[in-house]
């Protein structure tokens, strides 16, 4: 049987290619395919650099350059591989006890935002918004999460998001109804998001207790820059890319001691994060149209 990782690489090829074919694709075939080859080189050049030997085909390489290309619309090819470059390195060089603290995806796309603001745009309308796609979206989701053991993260989300949004934006600003929440979940790429990149196995808790909470601070966080802000679709990256570290630190502290200098360490981290979040929302919001 395909291991989680490849099951999930399958789903996003398949995505991918029927998106492509049915013009919601940004990227040509040519550049989609360089950017592939250089994914697969520089993971492998990670692991041989950190380990000093390749000891597998590493298929969760290639998911976060699928991720980072459903999400993202970039002016430049570099721009793509530069963020993939750090959505990879971190998991290798940025850990704490075997562990890393992001999703590779997420990563990637807040340190595209945040060095290249300007000419990399998270965008939610890659993958259009047709009924049949949201139903193979889901399909393929609900199995893979099945596997994982994750499902109810996607589940918790959705109804605490949505209650949450009501109370606290909704019922706060006349311009928005009720609506146009549900119409943040009608995009296949917020699905994506929602079932794909939020339920990381590697970044989000074990336990369902932890899992449904988990669920409820993603929406809590991203809910409150709504209110305050105004809407932006990074909102959802921002707080996933908050509460990663917290995850990883809290899962192993369950599991073992850890020293003064592996909190210092974690200190110094959630300071780089609020820093690089209060940098990219202190610019002014973008509109981006998909032609």
């Amino acid at each position: 049987m395909f291991s989680i990782q490849a099951q999930q690489l399958l789903n996003l090829l398949f995505l991918v290619a029927l998106s492509s074919l049915l013009k919601y694709f940004y990227l040509d075939w040519q550049t989609l395919i360089v950017i592939i080859l250089c994914t697969l080189f520089i993971e492998h050049l990670f692991m041989h650099i950190k380990y000093k030997k390749i000891n597998y085909f590493s298929f969760s390489s290639l998911t976060t350059a699928f991720g980072v290309m459903l999400m993202m619309v970039g002016d430049s090819i570099w721009i793509y591989v530069f963020a993939i470059i750090l959505g990879l390195g971190q998991k290798y060089f940025l850990t704490l006890k075997g562990s890393h603290f992001f999703n590779p995806s997420n990563f990637a796309l807040l340190m595209a935002m945040f060095f290249f603001y300007n000419d990399a745009h998270i965008v939610l309308g890659q993958l259009g918004d047709e009924l049949y796609l949201r139903i193979v979206v889901i399909g393929l989701g609900i199995i893979i999460l099945i596997r994982a053991k994750r499902l109810v993260i996607p589940i918790s989300f959705i109804v605490i998001y949505i209650v949450m949004q009501y109370i606290f934006v909704v019922s706060y600003d006349d311009t928005v109804v009720l609506e146009d929440i549900y119409l943040r979940f009608y995009s296949v790429s917020s699905i994506v998001f929602i079932l794909f990149m939020l339920t990381d196995p590697r970044t989000t808790p074990t336990s369902v207790w932890k899992q449904i909470l988990f669920a409820f601070f993603i929406a809590l966080i991203s809910t409150g820059f709504d209110r305050y802000y105004g809407f932006r679709i990074q909102h959802l990256f921002m707080s996933l890319f908050m509460l990663s570290p917290l995850v990883t630190m809290f899962e192993l502290q369950s599991k073992q001691s850890l020293e003064a200098k592996d909190m210092a360490k974690f200190i110094v981290l959630i300071f780089l994060v609020l820093s690089v979040i209060i940098s990219i929302e202190s610019t002014p919001p973008y509109y981006f149209e998909m032609d």
